[in-house]
């Protein structure tokens, strides 16, 4: 049975520990609203950047002169997994969900006989996936330094990345994030960026019936152009979408983390009362009794 001191240093820790996490959910509010907003406002954007390669990709469906970017190498044997994760925790299990869709397909592929490679996008990437898949982590890019995302972050990764797959270093890129669906709601994604995979059907049935589009230059020169900073643009939207996520889900785990300190005081201040008032008791009891004896 702990003693009253201890209860009371218990109870003075728990308070402490319940202001640190309230202060965390308020900081975690403030920056939400500005991230939710950046990922919100980049979605448009990559969605009709999307389509757009959608549109021009009909023109090559099927050809042997398509961009390498969009028909691939002609072989899935080795695979590159883009894991954007965050460089903080206490969030929840944002990161941890995160890793393991990407561990799950690390593990499928291997099953399948497959070579897996890793890049980690965030030190909790890293942190997650290095007791099993360690050795398959090529890099891992830190942004700590980094107060607000840029397209410059992204363009970077996307960079190095296209740099990999022109001198044959893999033939499928995945890159792996959560989608911002609100504050309690954050899906962890994969989406495939090499080659290059669009709902080519879906872009014919959507604009045959509005109208035709005429492209100068040709579909070619500008599917050059823009398959790699689609590339870029999808990093991009993956890093917005995660920074919303992580203080969403910071902001949740925070709450409980207030929340169930509070019930923890409640239950310490009850039991502390009880002993206390045990303690006194036994204490008259011991008065008492001595003064009878006398």
């Amino acid at each position: 049975m702990p003693s009253l001191k201890d209860l009371r240093n218990r109870i003075a820790s728990v308070k402490a520990t319940q202001k640190i996490t309230k202060a965390m959910q308020m900081v975690a509010a403030a920056k939400l609203r500005r991230a939710q907003e950046a990922a919100e406002a980049a979605r448009p954007y990559a969605e009709r950047m999307e389509a757009v390669l959608a549109n021009l990709a009909v023109a090559f469906e099927g050809r042997d002169d398509a961009p390498k970017l969009m028909s691939g190498t002609g072989n899935d044997q080795v695979h590159l997994l883009v894991v954007a994760t965050a460089e903080r925790g206490l969030c929840g299990g944002f990161n941890s969900n995160i890793a393991k869709l990407a561990r799950d397909r690390a593990r499928s592929l291997i099953a399948a006989g497959k070579t897996v490679k890793i890049i980690c996008v965030g030190k909790k990437g890293y942190d997650a996936l290095k007791r099993e898949l360690g050795h398959l982590v090529l890099k891992t890019i830190d942004l700590r330094s980094v107060k607000n995302v840029a397209f410059a972050n992204a363009d970077e990764i996307g960079r190095e990345v296209l740099t990999m797959y022109e001198n044959g270093e893999f033939d499928v890129c995945t890159l792996y994030y959560s989608t911002f669906k609100s504050v309690i709601a954050q899906e962890p994604t994969s989406q495939q960026l090499i080659p290059a995979q669009f709902d080519t059907g879906k872009a014919e049935a959507d604009d045959s019936a509005v109208a035709v589009y005429e492209y100068e230059p040709d579909e070619g020169e500008i599917l050059a152009d823009l398959l790699p900073r689609n590339i870029s643009v999808q990093i991009f939207r993956a890093l917005l979408e995660n920074a919303a996520s992580e203080q969403g889900a910071r902001m949740s785990a925070m709450d409980n983390a207030t929340r169930n300190a509070g019930e923890m005081i409640d239950k310490l201040t009850i039991t502390y009362n009880r002993q206390r008032q045990a303690q006194i008791t036994t204490e008259l009891i011991e008065i008492i009794s001595g003064a009878e004896a006398l």
